[in-house]
C-alpha cells in the first residue's frame, strides 16, 4: 500500500481553501494548505496601505455572505478571535436630491421607507426570509436535488429573471435604485438573466444577519478560520508558490483555490481533452478599479442616512446604474460609474487614528483594463458628499492588472472567479455530474470558479471537500448545523 505524506493538500488559503481544510481535517484526515503569499487569505487580508494607522481591507470588506454562511456558521469562530461590527444600517443608496434608500434589518422599516413600493418589496422579499432557512445550503451550492424542491422553484422563479425585469415591481426611483445596488453586485449587465439572484440574496442577508465588518479588518476571519483549522490538527506553509505538481508533497486528494486558468497551468497535462477545452473556454467578466483613502474625518454626505451605513452605492436611478454596468461590458469606461463604497472605520475605530477615517471603494471596469478610473470615482463620492475631496489625506490605487497581480485568483481584475450568468451559475467550470471534481482522479477545483461563485461564505470549499470525501475517502461529511444555530 502506498505511503502517502498527507491525506489531502489543499492550495490556497482564501475563504474556500481553509473551508475545505477545516471540513476535511474535521473529517480525521491529515491535512496541508499551501499558500503562495507571506500571508493567509486570499481575499481577506488588511493591510496599512495608504498611511501608518491607516488599517484597509486590501480586497473584500463587508461580510453578510460570511455571517449567513451554512458552514461558517457551524463553526465555532468567535472562539477563535472573529468579532462582527454591525452598523445601524446595512447599506445606503443616496440620491441626487439629498434623500437615500436604506437597507436595515428590519424589512418593515426598509419597506415602509420605500413609501409608495412598501407592499411590492415586502411581496418580493418577506417569503425569501421565511424560506431561506431551509433553502440556503442549496441555493449555495451545485445543482442538485433540492431539500425543499417547491421552496427553491419559487426563488428560482425570482432569481432566473433579469434585474430590469424585476424592477418592474417597483414604481419609485428610491425603490428601484436600492435594487439597481443591490443587483449589481453581480457584475453584469442589469438585463442580463440570473442579475437578479445576487441582489434578492444581498437583501435577505441584510434582513437576516445584516451586513457586519470584522472587528480588525478582513483579515480576522482568515485568521480565526486558520487558528481552528490548526486547532484540529492542520498544518499551514505560506510563501510557497505552486508552479507543478511534482512541487506537492504526496497526497490522496489535492484541492485547488485556484480559478481554471492557474489550474490548466499546474495540473492541465493531467486532464482529459474535453475536460482542458471546457477549463479554456470558461468565461471570465468585468473586473474592478479599487481606491483606498486615508481621510481627515468622516464622509461629508447629503443624506444622513448614509452616516449609519456602513456600505453605500452611488449611482444614483436604476437608469444610470443600468446603463454604466452596460457600457463597461461592452469595453466602455463610464464618466459616472456605479461606485461601492465602505466605511469601516466610522464603526471600528480600531482602522485609523483618532478623528480619521479609511474609506474603500471600487467600481467596475472593463476586463483587463489598465485606465485609471481615480478622478471617476472621486467625482461620484464628491457627488453624493460635497467636500469629500478635501478631506483625503492619501490614497492608494489598483488597476486590475495589480489586482491580479496581488490575488492571481482575480483574473482580470475579475473578482467573482468568473461569470456567474446563466451558462456559468452550476456549470462552473465545466459541465460535470460534479462541478468540483476535475477529469483527473483526486484533483478537485474549490475555488469560486466553482458553485456557489464569488464571495466570502467558503460553500465552494465544503462543497469541494464533500465531494473529495465521498469519493475518495469513503468518508461521509460532517453535516452541517441547522441553518440560523
Amino acid at each position: 500500500m502506498a505511503h502517502y505524506e498527507y491525506d489531502a493538500v489543499v492550495v490556497g488559503s482564501g475563504p474556500n481553501g481553509l473551508a475545505a481544510g477545516i471540513a476535511l481535517q474535521q473529517a480525521g484526515l491529515s491535512v496541508l494548505l499551501i499558500e503562495g503569499q507571506k500571508a493567509i487569505g486570499g481575499g481577506l487580508r488588511t493591510s496599512e496601505l495608504t498611511l501608518p494607522g491607516f488599517k484597509h481591507d486590501v480586497c473584500s470588506a463587508i461580510h453578510p455572505m460570511a455571517a449567513g454562511s451554512p458552514f461558517f456558521q457551524s463553526l465555532p469562530l468567535t472562539e477563535h478571535g472573529l468579532e462582527y461590527i454591525q452598523p445601524p444600517a446595512a447599506a445606503a443608496h443616496p440620491f441626487d436630491d439629498g434623500t437615500a434608500a436604506i437597507l436595515t434589518s428590519s424589512i418593515d422599516k426598509t419597506a415602509e421607507l420605500l413609501g409608495k413600493d412598501r407592499l411590492p418589496y415586502l411581496r418580493l422579499i418577506e417569503p425569501l426570509l421565511n424560506d431561506w432557512p431551509k433553502i440556503a445550503a442549496d441555493v449555495l451550492g451545485p445543482l442538485q436535488f433540492p431539500i425543499y424542491p417547491i421552496k427553491m422553484a419559487e426563488f428560482g422563479l425570482k432569481a432566473l429573471p433579469s434585474a430590469s425585469r424585476l424592477s418592474n415591481y417597483f414604481s419609485t426611483e428610491k425603490a428601484k435604485g436600492l435594487w439597481a445596488g443591490m443587483a449589481a453586485h453581480s457584475i453584469q449587465p442589469l438585463s442580463h438573466m440570473t442579475t437578479s439572484a445576487i441582489g434578492l440574496v444581498l437583501m435577505t442577508a441584510g434582513h437576516l444577519y445584516g451586513w457586519p465588518l470584522p472587528k480588525g479588518g478582513s483579515q480576522s476571519i482568515a485568521n480565526a478560520l486558520a487558528s481552528y483549522f490548526v486547532s484540529l490538527g492542520g498544518k499551514i506553509e505560506t510563501d510557497q508558490w505552486i508552479h507543478s505538481l511534482k512541487q506537492l508533497p504526496s497526497s490522496r486528494a489535492i484541492l485547488f483555490d485556484l480559478t481554471p486558468r492557474q489550474l490548466l497551468k499546474i495540473a492541465g497535462d493531467q486532464f482529459s481533452p474535453l475536460y482542458r477545452w471546457q477549463l479554456n473556454n470558461y468565461k471570465y467578466g468585468m473586473g474592478v478599479f479599487k481606491v483606498d483613502w486615508a481621510l481627515d474625518g468622516p464622509v461629508p454626505f447629503k443624506a444622513t442616512e448614509c452616516k449609519q451605513a456602513g456600505t453605500l452605492h452611488l449611482g444614483n436611478t436604476f437608469q444610470e446604474i443600468a446603463l454604466s454596468e452596460k457600457e463597461i461590458w461592452s469595453g466602455k469606461h463610464p464618466k459616472a460609474p456605479f461606485v461601492l463604497l465602505a466605511q469601516q472605520s466610522a464603526f471600528d475605530p480600531s482602522r485609523a487614528p483618532e478623528g480619521k477615517q479609511t474609506l474603500w471603494g471600487y467600481c467596475h471596469v472593463p476586463h483587463g483594463s489598465t485606465v485609471d478610473m481615480t478622478n471617476a470615482i472621486e467625482d461620484q463620492v464628491e457627488r453624493f458628499a460635497p467636500g469629500f475631496k478635501d478631506r483625503i489625506l492619501a490614497r492608494h490605487t489598483m488597476n486590475t492588472i495589480q489586482m491580479e497581480s496581488y490575488n492571481p485568483n482575480y483574473i482580470g481584475g475579475d473578482i467573482n472567479g468568473g461569470v456567474i450568468d446563466l451558462t456559468q451559475l452550476y456549470t462552473r467550470p465545466a459541465l460535470r455530474l460534479s462541478p468540483y471534481k476535475t477529469s483527473a482522479k483526486g484533483i478537485y477545483i474549490c475555488s469560486s470558479s466553482t458553485p456557489p461563485g464569488g464571495g466570502v461564505h467558503g460553500m465552494c470549499g465544503y462543497y469541494a471537500a464533500k465531494r473529495a470525501l465521498k469519493d475518495i475517502f469513503k468518508t461521509p461529511i460532517m453535516p452541517l448545523k441547522p441553518f440560523l444555530n
